[in-house]
């Protein structure tokens, strides 16, 4: 059976990486140079991973929905889901009184845009409430910290010592958050995932792999 190809990006990339999306289908990033059968030679070789991971996204639940922005929908935060409510009058646009969201009809339009904003004001001072707390228990010294818009990527630390982490991973439980700080924080003193790094991670979560798995199975929520 001949897996298609849903999308093929070619860039000046130098090699041909396989990307099978959270709804399954299969995109190829390949070199301009390079022919349509050489892609279609390296699917078929990878013709069983591709297939595995396709049944495993499609066969996750609960399914991922793209967000609505209706009455009851739910919106996760911290780990939990809170359902919004549309209402007529309040103060701002988009409010989170620890049992739901309401947002102001008028807003409708905007709501998407609204989210993303207050999931990354959330974010940026979560993260760096925990950043700053692991940072004096283990007298890590960074730069700076920056929230991004990334999907997949939940943090990354660069060379002049800036931590970033995704706004999605306010949507994750505080233990999950935790993890991805400490990794991002170790990779201060050590670049590369060695055992050393990794030992260095489960000094300070001890049951790391838990999380790690976590955002494995789960990342595909944490998103609108």
């Amino acid at each position: 059976m001949e897996i298609e190809i849903d999308k093929i990006i070619r860039t000046k990339r130098k090699t041909i990486a396989l990307q099978i999306s959270d709804d399954a289908t299969l995109i190829v990033r390949a070199p301009f140079e390079v022919s349509e059968q050489t892609i279609k030679n390296v699917v078929i070789k990878h013709k069983d991973w591709i297939e595995k991971k396709k049944k495993d996204i499609l066969s996750r639940d609960p399914k991922f929905v793209k967000k609505e922005f209706v009455n009851g929908e739910g919106f996760m935060y911290l780990g939990r889901y809170y359902k919004l409510s549309i209402v007529d009058k309040q103060n701002t646009p988009l409010l989170f009184n620890n049992n739901c969201f309401s947002l102001l009809r008028d807003h409708l339009l905007f709501a998407r845009e609204l989210f993303i904003n207050w999931y990354k004001e959330r974010a940026y001072e979560k993260i760096s409430e925990r950043v700053e707390w692991y940072a004096k228990k283990r007298g890590f010294v960074y730069n700076k910290i920056n929230i991004t818009g990334a999907n997949k990527r939940w943090g990354s630390c660069s060379s002049k010592g800036n931590l970033n982490f995704s706004w999605r991973l306010i949507m994750a439980p505080l233990s999950v958050i935790d993890y991805v700080v400490v990794h991002e924080l170790v990779h201060l003193e050590e670049r590369n995932h060695t055992k050393f790094f990794w030992s260095k991670v489960k000094m300070l979560i001890p049951d790391y792999e838990k999380y790690k798995d976590w955002l494995k199975i789960n990342g595909y929520l944490l998103r609108l």
